[in-house]
């Protein structure tokens, strides 16, 4: 057989994994440790459904990772044991950053209940909010049951698309004759609730549960779990699961980040050829990941506010590594120029550059200078490879012909 580009990377790979799936932070395990309040509560809330009747609407509030999602399809699937053939219940989980329209999420209702199906006519698109909202009503109403309605990421719906898709869901019960409908609404943003009407808030916030970070212990429990069903024996040294969960405890006790971790930590010691995980892997792992996460966030950032990141890098090329707001100002406005992009005023900079700071891609303290006034001092905190990435970027190729001011022209 021929040797291909990979086979010496798999034969000097270790299998320290035996399980990956452990290992994803979309397994979902047989027990949730430490969530065994919130699960009571939500299932109190829920148990109302068997008997025929409307539970109350539910808000969940908790920062990433702290077990949100997990917590509600753990009880989806406990819904199903206790009503296997769904006869008196049906749980419909969205996700609301991939699914953000109203027409996607009542059309995605209509499909998790077998309504496109069933009417075959019903369009992935081109209906009006009000025939598909119809379509979809008749349709649970006939099925005379209670439906629990799951919007995960509920904020990002609303602050892309208004509240319109929440409105019509919360009136739905007020259009049903037979079935009932439950909306459970999942949010990082303690403070969304305020952009909604009074008449959702009031609807849509009959209960509410708040979901609190992990500690360092609790997360050491959730990577034990984990690690038992993921590794060999005696494939990790015993401080790398209280390291990985130390470290994650530090940063908003997030059990995703703290998993990623583990997982990542363990695929470069495969990498390596070794036989066992380290501290120096969770290392590795922990600056690999800030630095994935940084360069996601530099992607995301708008043409302007990476316009603004340019200036700064250009300046920081030219040996000019503490930078004024009026220096930056100045690159900006030329490569502005270049890019054939709108220039903002100077005080609308000054916002961008502090939204960069709070980002953590720029360090920019005000330093003052007595009567001659104050500015903001401005440094890169990003490493070369996040720049390259942002140089290379498809909206920032027409910089690549600009010429630094430091070169000297070749006669």
């Amino acid at each position: 057989m021929a040797e291909s580009i990979f086979t010496k990377h798999i034969d000097n790979r270790s299998n320290i994994v035996k399980n990956k799936d452990m290992l994803s932070t979309s397994y979902l395990p047989d027990e949730l440790p430490h969530r065994s309040s919130e699960i009571d509560s939500i299932a109190t809330i829920i148990a109302s459904a068997f008997k025929g009747n409307k539970p109350s609407n539910i808000m969940i509030f908790g920062t990433t990772g702290t077990g949100k999602t997990a917590v509600m399809n753990f009880i989806g699937n406990e819904l199903k044991k206790e009503d296997p053939d769904g006869s008196l219940c049906s749980y419909i989980h969205l996700n609301c950053q991939i699914i953000d329209t109203p027409y996607g999420i009542l059309y995605e209702i209509g499909k998790q209940t077998k309504t496109v199906e069933d009417n075959v006519r019903m369009p992935f698109t081109g209906w009006s909010i009000e025939k598909i909202y119809s379509e979809i009503r008749k349709h649970l109403d006939e099925q005379n049951k209670v439906f629990i309605v799951v919007l995960d990421e509920v904020d990002h719906l609303v602050k892309k698309k208004n509240d319109d898709v929440l409105y019509h869901l919360s009136k739905m019960n007020e259009d049903f004759k037979r079935s009932k409908l439950t909306l459970v609404g999942i949010s990082n943003d303690l403070q969304f609730m305020d952009l909604l009407d009074s008449r959702i808030k009031s609807r849509l916030g009959e209960e509410k549960i708040i979901f609190h970070h992990y500690n360092a212990p609790q997360l050491e429990d959730i990577l034990q779990g984990r690690a038992k069903l993921a590794f060999e024996e005696g494939a990790l040294e015993n401080d790398v699961i209280p390291f990985c969960a130390a470290l994650s405890a530090q940063e908003m006790g997030d059990a995703r980040r703290a998993i990623a971790l583990l997982r990542v930590s363990a695929e470069a010691a495969e990498r390596n050829g070794d036989a066992v995980v380290t501290e120096a892997h969770v290392r590795y792992a922990k600056n690999k990941i800030e630095s994935d996460v940084v360069t996601e966030v530099v992607k995301a950032l708008t043409l302007q506010s990476q316009t603004v990141l340019m200036s700064i890098i250009h300046n920081t090329k030219n040996d000019n590594k503490v930078m004024t707001t009026g220096e930056v100002y100045s690159i900006y406005k030329e490569l502005c120029s270049i890019l054939q992009i709108s220039v903002l005023t100077q005080r609308r900079i000054t916002d961008l550059i502090s939204e960069l700071d709070m980002l953590g891609i720029i360090h920019a303290p005000v330093k003052s200078f007595g009567k001659a006034g104050r500015t903001k001092e401005i440094e890169l905190s990003i490493s070369k490879e996040v720049c390259k990435v942002l140089e290379n970027s498809e909206g920032m190729k027409p910089l690549k012909t600009r010429r630094s001011p430091t070169q000297t022209k070749l006669l």
